[in-house]
């Protein structure tokens, strides 16, 4: 029997995916923000996001990798998604339905060419409050700020906002700025060589007066977890 279903008869909703960027700049948890050259909200701030193509994009991630690298030219490390937010008031052209991502890179420049956009840069978390933003895209930064300072506790998701080659130190820091309480050395060293994440690099770098071991992710790790929490 041949289908007599009809897309066209039903009202869809704007279907789009927006991820929330988040890297490390001078001890500060920024995140990436595009000034918009179109309406609805033209010269406000927004999250890199847009549209899904059914032509082109297999799954929600292909739209947020696609856009990612569209908006800002860059291609970040970590990649997950967080939720869904969705209702007539998102967007005033229509009913929409946005699937939210997180994701983290080491900090970069950016850049972008599309005449969509007015201007890409890192933001300070702290700014933000500061800065006219576009449709619920401050609530998603929020939301997605909570969801990464909680993983960060449990986890070496952090990792993922360092350069290829690190120190101990280093990815203390980076912990410690996202979470936003200082943690133990020794209960991260225990947590680096329980995690078998990571290896030695024959190198060493000055820090603090003395040299400190180099570190690497190994290839196509999977990301550790762990049952508590840190403590400071």
């Amino acid at each position: 029997m041949k289908s007599t279903y009809d897309i066209n008869q039903f009202n869809n909703p704007l279907f789009t995916v927006d991820s929330v960027l988040f890297t490390i700049k001078d001890d500060r948890l920024m995140v990436l923000m595009v000034k918009r050259a179109n309406e609805p909200f033209l010269g406000r701030w927004g999250l890199p996001g847009g549209f899904v193509d059914s032509n082109i994009d297999d799954n929600t991630d292909m739209t947020a990798l696609r856009k990612l690298k569209e908006k800002t030219n860059i291609t970040p490390a970590y990649l997950e998604q967080l939720q869904v937010n969705s209702g007539h008031n998102r967007d005033p052209r229509a009913f929409s339905v946005t699937v939210i991502y997180y994701a983290l890179t080491a900090h970069q420049l950016v850049s972008s060419y599309l005449e969509t956009i007015e201007d890409v840069q890192w933001i300070d978390l702290h700014q933000l409050n500061s800065l006219p933003v576009a449709f619920d895209h401050k609530d998603i930064i929020a939301a997605a700020r909570k969801r990464l300072q909680q993983k960060a506790l449990y986890s070496m998701t952090p990792v993922y906002c360092l350069d290829e080659l690190f120190t101990i130190g280093q990815l203390k820091s980076v912990i410690e700025i996202i979470i936003g309480k200082t943690i133990q050395r020794k209960s991260l060293i225990r947590r680096i060589e329980a995690s078998n994440m990571f290896e030695t690099v024959d190198k060493k770098i000055k820090s603090g007066g003395r040299l400190a071991q180099v570190y690497k992710l190994k290839d196509n790790v999977e990301i550790a977890h762990f049952e508590r929490n840190f403590s400071n």
